[in-house]
């Protein structure tokens, strides 16, 4: 499974609120420009994570938006679920799915636990990881990352 540049670009955005709008709200346009995503794509990104409480809009000249709950309680397995509107890698080990609709074995087949066991680790991993921690540990997170993609394939 591959997450969309909804999540991609909605942690981003998230990001981008956290550290500019302390403040004051931040016009999309600025987070745009900054993070250099469209902003009808931000536009649309924004609308989910204020229905989701994660934002707040302010309107007028020095309107934008702000985070609408401290970093600390804003992790990535909330983001991932608002933007991409999942709750598993697969519809087979979605809870609001009833039947897969794609596999026609889906509550008959062993690989349907795999996923649920899969879905579970991923999303437990992700809701351990806040916006909070992001900004304070950025320095150290981007050098991990460096390092991971150097490994050469075996």
């Amino acid at each position: 499974m591959r997450l969309t540049t909804k999540s991609r670009y909605g942690m981003r955005l998230i990001l981008d609120l956290a550290l500019y709008g302390n403040e004051k709200p931040v016009p999309l346009g600025d987070v745009s420009k900054r993070q250099k995503i469209s902003l009808k794509y931000l536009e649309k990104l924004i609308r989910k994570l204020k229905d989701a409480g994660m934002v707040k809009s302010y309107r007028g000249p020095f309107g934008g938006h702000r985070l609408a709950r401290a970093p600390i309680d804003i992790s990535v397995g909330d983001i991932v679920r608002v933007l991409e509107d999942i709750s598993a890698i697969t519809n087979c080990a979605d809870k609001r799915e009833k039947v897969c609709g794609i596999c026609t074995r889906a509550g008959e087949c062993v690989t349907q636990w795999v996923w649920i066991e899969a879905s579970r680790t991923m999303f437990k991993r992700l809701d351990e990881i806040n916006i909070a921690t992001l900004l304070d540990q950025k320095d150290a997170l981007i050098g991990e990352a460096r390092k991971y993609m150097q490994i050469s394939p075996q």
